[in-house]
């Protein structure tokens, strides 16, 4: 199997924030929009020394910056770093690829895994190229997985088929995203709530149930986790569910959502468990 995963910048900028320890003590334990804007009246972005001094990185992938990868980028920030960090990538597709036919399982397949604190991200499209075949469980394809604490993605595009969105662990706000996929395309144990996002299922018709827009992994009554889905829309092909109980605690809300009439009658499945009903 080709695996093939990229970023597409699909607007003029974007901007990933992060901290490169995702243990560090950090004064500001929140995030603001100004975090994810640019002073242009302040930075030159194509002078390095006004980059440098506004904690910029360009990553242009025609050499006119700082890297010509987002991974180079990342690899740019000093480790233990405690400063804010904008990481800001010109137009463009930027792939990476694995070697052909290696099963990697859903924590590697990821195209960008997140593990530092205070990340945002706008403007941007993560995909993972890998389709899902209807008659296989087993071929996760992550497109984004997010494990640091208060995360904030703003109008941030994510494609993919199953296990599009590892929404692994920590506590996270997706505002205006969309998240693209057909097997439990948003799965994990953290604690988020996506508000006004669009979910589109790419799931084949007349095959049944096709699989879950969540899946949710809260193992003990004691987690304070789950997903939060507010004022989004559910549509797309196919024939889905609204969760899979990944977990025996598995929590999932749906709240002034719009669904369109791919949602199967049944809503849920517990994997054939009582305690997970």
């Amino acid at each position: 199997m080709n695996l093939r995963n990229f970023i597409d910048i699909w607007s003029l900028i974007i901007f990933f924030l992060f901290l490169a320890n995702t243990r560090v003590i950090f004064a500001q334990r929140y995030i603001t929009w100004d975090d994810i804007k640019v002073d242009y009246n302040s930075i030159d972005l194509t002078n390095e020394r006004s980059r440098k001094s506004q904690g910029v990185i360009v990553v242009d992938q025609h050499g006119n910056g700082d890297s010509i990868t987002a991974q180079g980028a990342v690899d740019m920030v000093p480790l233990h770093n405690s400063q804010r960090v904008r990481i800001f990538i010109r137009p463009g597709t930027y792939r990476d690829k694995d070697k052909n036919g290696n099963v990697l399982g859903t924590y590697n397949t990821a195209t960008v895994a997140v593990e530092s604190d205070y990340f945002c991200a706008t403007g941007i499209t993560i995909e993972n190229t890998v389709v899902a075949l209807p008659q296989y469980n087993d071929m996760q394809a992550v497109a984004l997985r997010l494990a640091g604490e208060r995360a904030m993605l703003y109008k941030v595009r994510m494609l993919g088929s199953q296990d599009t969105l590892l929404d692994e662990s920590g506590s996270h706000y997706f505002y205006k995203c969309y998240i693209q996929g057909s097997v439990e395309f948003i799965c994990g144990n953290a604690r988020s709530l996506y508000q006004g996002c669009d979910l589109y299922s790419v799931a084949e018709d007349n095959i049944g149930i096709s699989g879950a827009i969540a899946a949710h992994q809260r193992n003990s009554a004691d987690e304070d986790t789950g997903f939060s889905f507010v004022d989004c829309k559910i549509s797309g092909s196919g024939s889905i569910l609204l969760g899979r109980a990944w977990g025996e605690y598995s929590r999932i809300i749906y709240s002034n959502c719009y669904f369109d009439r791919l949602i199967s009658p049944e809503g849920w499945f517990d994997w054939n468990q009582l305690s997970r009903r």
